[in-house]
């Protein structure tokens, strides 16, 4: 599935880092709203069935992300890190695309914005929140290491990659023949294009994540596309070959890594205090202990 988005569409089809003109057209809301990053390659039937979509939170810079099987009858779908702000956008575009919502998932336990799982099950019955075990937050469904997430005939592997939090997950798309190719990888704050997520606080752990990233991530075919959970330099999407080449911290050694993530001496995020204990109970903080999250 292809869609066409005329002279915004150049700039829509490959990896790479925008000029300021070009980050500055991104803005303009139908293409940040409707963006199609790309149209995923592959075999006609793998690359028919997925319906995706890279969707843009300006305030906290995080990417929301839809895929769906659109080959199944239901066409069922679910999002990846939304974002409180944004739920109603999220679901006015699913709407207009015919699909089901079923699941709402996050990558980690966020520090920088209120999930949106929580408001989704609120205005949409059924839809089921995702998040891994280790996290510790509450959820319907919480994933383990090697756990799949399907929509329809299309798929999600769950792999650990603790060390931004001590509970972060990347959830990759299959590798065989009938799912989309190439692959993708959303990574949460594991991998950032050209950077990683912070350490220092939430279990964070600049070995661990050192060991996660090289395990888990820069272990794929380096064709993976690499989708962050946020990016703050005009950045849409990356390869593993192209962070393991390229990535400031993550092609160091480790020992060197520990030093830069030790010095980076961040200010204290300004979202913190709100965000990891909503998030922590689905983003719906207001809730009394017995609700069904």
């Amino acid at each position: 599935m292809v869609t066409h988005f005329s002279r915004f569409q150049h700039l829509l089809l490959q990896p790479r880092l925008l000029s300021s003109h070009q980050s500055r057209a991104l803005q303009h809301p139908l293409i940040r709203t409707l963006t199609v990053i790309r149209s995923v390659m592959g075999s006609s039937s793998s690359s028919s069935k997925l319906l995706f979509r890279q969707l843009f939170e300006k305030e906290s810079s995080t990417f929301t992300y839809l895929l769906a099987d659109v080959s199944h009858p239901d066409k069922p779908a679910l999002l990846i890190d939304p974002v409180d702000k944004t739920v109603d956008r999220d679901l006015k575009l699913i709407n207009e695309l015919g699909l089901k919502l079923v699941y709402a998932m996050n990558t980690h336990v966020h520090a920088d914005h209120v999930t949106g799982t929580g408001l989704l099950k609120t205005k949409v019955p059924g839809v089921k929140s995702v998040i891994s075990k280790a996290s510790g937050s509450k959820a319907d469904m919480f994933l383990e290491p090697g756990d799949r997430v399907s929509i329809g005939d299309i798929y999600l592997e769950v792999r650990a990659t603790p060390g931004h939090t001590a509970g972060c997950v990347t959830y990759v798309t299959g590798e065989e023949a009938d799912q989309p190719q190439q692959r993708m990888a959303f990574t949460g704050d594991a991998v950032l294009i050209r950077g990683c997520g912070r350490t220092d606080f939430q279990g964070g752990s600049s070995d661990q994540l050192y060991e996660s990233v090289h395990s888990q991530i820069f272990t794929l075919p380096k064709d993976t596309l690499i989708y962050p959970a946020h990016d703050y330099k005009g950045y849409e999407v990356s390869t593993v070959g192209e962070e393991m080449q390229h990535n400031p911290r993550l092609t160091k050694d480790k020992e060197t890594f520990k030093s830069i993530m030790s010095n980076l001496n961040l200010a204290y995020p300004k979202m913190i205090d709100v965000a990891v204990p909503a998030n922590m109970v689905c983003g719906l903080q207001d809730l009394p202990p017995q609700a069904n999250l």
